[in-house]
């Protein structure tokens, strides 16, 4: 699907409670000089904006620090190639392309956890909602006293030395508009702001900090802290799960580690711990 830029959406105010991006604002308070956003583009629609930075990537097109926002995306992915889709405008749906190239490769892996403890923390200062990590890379908010999930994150390289990063946030997603029962928002969470505007701001200037310090640590997650602080936000540890492994394969035990390479490390009954890199964990019980 092609992008379609935001000037040209004649229907951009169908929804007042859902007022588009400023995108001109938000260049300008996030393109700077030396600093990591290099560019930002807001397209009223597109497939998904993964693929698309993706694509622009490998054509030479898009430099590190380039910012691609949708307000709509009608093919959005999640991790396992799930659906992600949510009305114009309700949420933050966007990709950043990173060219970590001081950085080994073996620690690219742990750019997903870094981006989810970077949306985290800019979304507890802007709108005021405690968040927690659910392992590897899905946000999750408390509505109602129980858990529900309003974010995830998806990395896919880009060429031998970029990897692009998507985030999806439900910002104003509404209890009838709610794709499954556990899904949630920002609003539904009761965050003291829903302006997607300071949201994103506030995201991206946490994800290039984040960055900036990991980068400087040569991907050390234990140097740069993102490793204590990633498994103090995570909701996983200290839990039951069930997790499904490739191969049709599925392990059940307490998540009680996230180990130096960002695996979630699962303890058995019979008293192994297992390292998991992939796969879908399933949390049993409360911590």
């Amino acid at each position: 699907m092609t992008p379609r830029d935001v000037s040209g959406d004649d229907s951009r105010w169908s929804d007042l409670d859902r007022p588009p991006l400023n995108a001109a604002a938000l260049r300008r308070g996030l393109v700077r000089e030396g600093g990591l956003w290099s560019g930002f583009e807001v397209v009223a629609g597109t497939g998904s904006t993964n693929s698309d930075l993706v694509a622009r990537a490998a054509a030479g097109k898009a430099a590190e620090g380039a910012v691609l926002v949708a307000e709509e995306q009608t093919a959005g992915r999640g991790r396992l190639d799930r659906r992600w889709t949510a009305p114009p405008r309700s949420g933050l749906f966007f990709s950043v392309l990173l060219t970590p190239g001081d950085v080994p490769v073996a620690r690219w892996g742990w750019l997903p956890l870094l981006t989810g403890v970077a949306v985290a923390t800019g979304l507890s200062r802007a709108a005021g909602v405690d968040t927690a990590l659910k392992w590897p890379n899905d946000l999750l908010v408390t509505v109602g006293g129980e858990e529900r999930k309003a974010g995830g994150i998806l990395a896919e390289r880009a060429g031998e030395d970029g990897v692009v990063v998507g985030v999806g946030i439900n910002v104003t997603l509404r209890e009838d508009e709610l794709p499954v029962p556990t899904a949630g928002s920002l609003a539904l969470a009761g965050a003291v702001s829903t302006d997607r505007d300071p949201l994103l701001r506030a995201v991206l200037r946490s994800l290039e900090e984040w960055y900036e310090r990991w980068r400087a640590a040569a991907g050390d997650p234990t140097v740069s802290g993102l490793q204590e602080t990633y498994a103090a936000g995570c909701a996983t540890l200290g839990r039951t799960v069930r997790a499904e492994l490739p191969g049709d394969r599925s392990l059940v035990g307490e998540a009680v580690a996230v180990d130096g390479d960002g695996r979630l490390v699962i303890a058995t009954e019979e008293g192994v711990q297992e390292p998991v890199g992939a796969g879908d964990i399933v949390h049993l019980r409360p911590a």
